[in-house]
């Protein structure tokens, strides 16, 4: 999967988590979060792949998503893939360098017709930079067929558009106040 990046945002129905999204792709359940704060990233896995149903979920996670936890689901298999940060984070007068990169639960299956969330309880960093969108790539695998939801925009882009049809879950980022 790509390294994930910001890039600013206008108001758009991405943004904004309209039913036409939260229907079509994998979705976060809140559009907004506060930096220097700990933040629940909830995916809604609304489908499978082209009827199939879905047997793994893996969400890379971006820089600047600390102290990562994912929530264990009932029937399902949780990993987790750690590794260095680029810079070192300040963490409740602590210092972290390491940490989790990605989480992927598998051994479950959703069927295409049925609805979950997956959990991660996270900390955004203090360095992120407020009205900026943070995007988690996630790669779904069904019995039949891979779903990359990994398309970020462009540096300076403002949102997907409706033209990507593979957009990467994104939150936008908001000051501290």
């Amino acid at each position: 999967m790509p390294n994930a990046r910001n890039s600013t945002i206008a108001v758009g129905s991405y943004a904004t988590g309209s039913s036409f999204f939260n229907s079509c792709f994998i979705s976060l359940e809140n559009s907004q979060a506060t930096i220097g704060a700990a933040y629940r990233a909830v995916f809604a896995v609304s489908h499978g792949c082209a009827g199939s149903a879905t047997i793994k979920i893996r969400v890379q996670i971006p820089e600047g998503v600390i102290a990562v936890k994912p929530m264990p689901k009932a029937g399902w298999s949780v990993d987790v893939i750690k590794g260095k940060y680029s810079t070192e984070y300040d963490y409740h007068g602590g210092k972290l360098s390491e940490g989790v990169k990605e989480v992927a639960w598998s051994g479950g299956r959703l069927p295409d017709d049925n609805y979950d969330e997956f959990v991660i309880s996270t900390f955004l960093a203090g360095g992120l930079k407020p009205s900026t969108m943070l995007y988690f790539p996630v790669v779904q695998e069904c019995e039949q067929g891979i779903s990359r939801w990994i398309d970020i925009p462009a540096e300076g882009s403002a949102t997907h558009g409706h033209d990507s049809k593979s957009p990467a879950p994104g939150v936008k980022l908001m000051p501290k106040p």
